[in-house]
């Protein structure tokens, strides 16, 4: 059975640098760091004892690196449906930590074309990804590449 589409799909050539893909807002709970432990294996004391993390000088548990960049994921938002069935792959991604995240924050993903390079019957799309916290500050800045059909 085919699904039908969420949004029209677009070509590589219908892309633009700028277009903009938000992601949606959440506020990260404890039990975000409960899930996030259980799927990575990660038991350090900075993202699950409070008073250990008191002692190093932050008010709350601190969400790990990784964690935070999960909500950087294109399938959350329409990107992969804008790009359809001309979608290959991801190729990498880079990150920059740049503020805590505790529980409580909410934050605000969003994933933007930073550039797009064609190639021979590919084109690579490179998306800026941020995440900001309800302050307005970038708790993280960092980008995506994908490889498309043209």
């Amino acid at each position: 059975m085919e699904h039908p589409p969420v949004v029209p799909a677009k070509s590589f050539d219908e892309l633009n640098v700028g277009d903009e893909f938000p992601l949606p807002s959440r506020t990260v709970t404890e039990a975000h760091f409960a899930a996030f432990q259980l799927l990575s294996g990660d038991t350090h004391p900075i993202h699950y004892d409070r008073e250990y993390c008191k002692a190093q000088g932050h008010r709350d548990l601190l969400a790990h690196g990784f964690q935070v960049l999960l909500f950087t994921t294109a399938g959350a938002g329409i990107f992969p449906y804008v790009m359809g069935e001309k979608l290959v792959g991801f190729l990498e991604q880079s990150s920059r930590f740049l503020k805590p995240v505790y529980p409580g924050d909410t934050l605000y993903p969003m994933l933007s074309i930073a550039e797009l390079k064609r190639q021979n019957t590919t084109g690579v799309v490179t998306l800026e990804s941020a995440v900001c916290n309800q302050d307005g500050e970038c708790c993280l800045t960092g980008m995506h590449r994908y490889l498309v059909r043209l």
